[in-house]
C-alpha cells in the first residue's frame, strides 16, 4: 500500500471513530435526567437476570413489597467494565442470587432505579452506581473527590 492510500485509510478510520464516538455520547444520559436524588430506596430480593450492556449494565431483581407483593425492578449500574473492576461479574450476579440494592428511583416513578451500592449474600458491599453526571455526591463513589470541610 502506498503512502497516499495509507493516509486516506487512516483518515477514514479516524472519521469513523469520531462518528461512532459521537453516537455513544448522544445515547448516554445523565443521572439527573432519569433518576431522582430525593427518592432513595432499598430493594431486596433475588436477581432475575443481568444485562451486561454498554453504556450501563442492568440488574433485574424481584423485590417483595411491604404488602407482600412481588415487583420486578430494573436497576442501572455503571458500565460492565467498571462493575467488573469493582468486583461484580457474571458469577456473582447469577439468577436467584439474593442481593440488596441501595439506590434512587426513576423520576417517572416506574420500577427502575439507579443502584449506588449492591450488597451480596456474603455481606460484601460494592459501589455500582454512576459517577458525576448529576449523581448524588454521597461519599460512596470511590473516585469522588473528598468534600471540603466547612
Amino acid at each position: 500500500m502506498n503512502v497516499k492510500k495509507l493516509k486516506v485509510a487512516l483518515a477514514a478510520a479516524g472519521i469513523g471513530g469520531v462518528l461512532l464516538g459521537s453516537a455513544h455520547v448522544i445515547a448516554h444520559h445523565a443521572f439527573g435526567a432519569e433518576f431522582d436524588p430525593n427518592r432513595p430506596l432499598i430493594l431486596r430480593g433475588p436477581v432475575v437476570k443481568v444485562e451486561w450492556v454498554n453504556p450501563h449494565a442492568w440488574i433485574h431483581m424481584e423485590h417483595t413489597t411491604e404488602a407482600g407483593g412481588k415487583e420486578v425492578w430494573m436497576v442501572e449500574g455503571g458500565t460492565p467494565n467498571t462493575l467488573l473492576r469493582r468486583g461484580l461479574n457474571k458469577k456473582s450476579l447469577t439468577p436467584g442470587t439474593f442481593i440488596i440494592v441501595d439506590g434512587y428511583q426513576s423520576k417517572d416513578r416506574s420500577q427502575r432505579a439507579n443502584g449506588r451500592d449492591v450488597t451480596l449474600a456474603d455481606g460484601s458491599k460494592i459501589f455500582m452506581g454512576s459517577s458525576g453526571t448529576g449523581a448524588p455526591r454521597d461519599g460512596r463513589d470511590p473516585t469522588e473527590p473528598p468534600r471540603k470541610k466547612q
